[in-house]
């Protein structure tokens, strides 16, 4: 595309190893069609993918998923990431995990650990993972910091658990947590699906925002804790993955290159596969990944906005899955034509609303659970 600017290095590879995962999230950020999505890169092939992503300069690299601990390969994957320089960052919910593995890990030289809980009590959090999961969970992230890795919790915020946002954080403390992310739901895949009962409402985030700051005032210097309000909320739109194509690389399970994980979602776009092409090729070169670099792709009140540089328009997947046009105003943005498309979903958050089910990334395993 004629006078777009030379991209940036890709800092941050994000490798989604795998689809496969023992729990059943209905926020999950999986394809809605990961079932139909069997083919998997070999490890040659996630090796080749680490040196192209290094040679062009990036240097974090998140193993993720699914769940990346069901690939047997993954002590090779973090070792030979290690001789090549990246800084490793394994993702994972624990379920599976054993001592000896994460010794293992260490041994192959990863140097974080993130482990996701999805409540603070055993009933809600194994209803919504699907399976009974909590005392493992808490088991492993223990074990964690016994084999001297920082300690890095990431709870999964929603309407279901907004709420017991101070039990949250006293189960970060009581495990010894060093860093927590309480990562606002983002609505995509499975969370777009049940965001009706997942979107908090506005009086639940005007008593959670105050809890959030009072604890992060009051382990400050002992335990880092991340909040951020619901874009939904803001007014403002995020800047998506600090611009498309602009740092972030991620490949999915089969080799399928994407400036962020949702957005293969997108129509009209032909995201190339690293089995196909060379990623400094896909990166520089490929059209998909120049498709909404700069701002010539923007329209009103988008291209002539003062912001444009700070929030790039914000998420093009977001402004697709909700007007249709991924070139549109991501609706969270108040000047935004499309804001009212927002307007209407905080409102259907009413929790007076008739209540529908969740749907479970996989419902069949989750039936044994009743709701809560």
């Amino acid at each position: 595309m004629a006078g777009l600017p030379s991209p940036n290095k890709p800092l941050w590879l994000l490798a989604e190893l795998t689809y496969a995962c023992p729990l059943q999230c209905p926020y999950c950020s999986n394809p809605l069609d990961f079932a139909q999505q069997k083919t998997e890169l070999d490890t040659e092939a996630w090796l080749k993918v680490l040196r192209e992503a290094r040679a062009l300069g990036a240097t974090q690299l998140g193993f993720s998923g699914g769940e990346p601990t069901t690939r047997p390969d993954l002590e090779i994957l973090i070792a030979e990431a290690r001789k090549m320089g990246y800084y490793t960052n394994l993702i994972t919910s624990g379920v599976g995990l054993k001592p000896e593995r994460i010794a293992a890990f260490k041994a192959a030289g990863l140097d974080h650990i993130q482990v996701s809980f999805q409540a603070s009590s055993a009933e809600l959090n194994d209803y919504l993972a699907g399976t009974a999961a909590f005392e493992h969970k808490q088991a492993i992230a223990r074990e964690v910091k016994k084999q001297g890795y920082p300690m890095v919790l990431c709870f999964v915020l929603h309407r279901q658990n907004t709420d017991n946002i101070a039990e949250i954080l006293d189960l970060a403390e009581e495990l010894g947590a060093d860093y927590v992310e309480l990562a606002t739901t983002q609505y995509y895949g499975w969370a777009l699906v049940n965001r009706d009962q997942l979107l908090p409402t506005r009086e639940q985030l005007q008593r959670a925002e105050p809890i959030a700051h009072a604890y992060q005032e009051k382990f400050k210097g002992k335990m880092k804790i991340y909040y951020v309000v619901p874009d939904y909320y803001e007014g403002r739109p995020k800047a998506c993955m600090n611009g498309w194509g602009n740092i972030f690389l991620t490949i999915a399970p089969d080799g399928t290159a994407l400036p962020c994980h949702s957005a293969r979602e997108l129509p009209n776009l032909t995201f190339p596969n690293v089995q196909e092409h060379s990623l400094k090729w896909i990166w520089e070169e490929s059209p998909a990944f120049q498709h909404f670099r700069g701002d010539e792709w923007m329209k009103e009140p988008c291209r002539t906005c003062p912001e444009k540089a700070k929030d790039f328009g914000g998420c093009r997947c977001q402004a697709y899955l909700l007007t249709g046009d991924a070139t549109n105003a991501d609706p969270v943005c108040s000047l935004s034509p499309h804001h009212e498309t927002i307007v209407a979903a905080i409102n259907q958050a009413n929790p007076d609303l008739p209540s529908k089910a969740l749907i479970f990334r996989n419902p069949k395993n989750s039936k044994q659970f009743s709701k809560i």
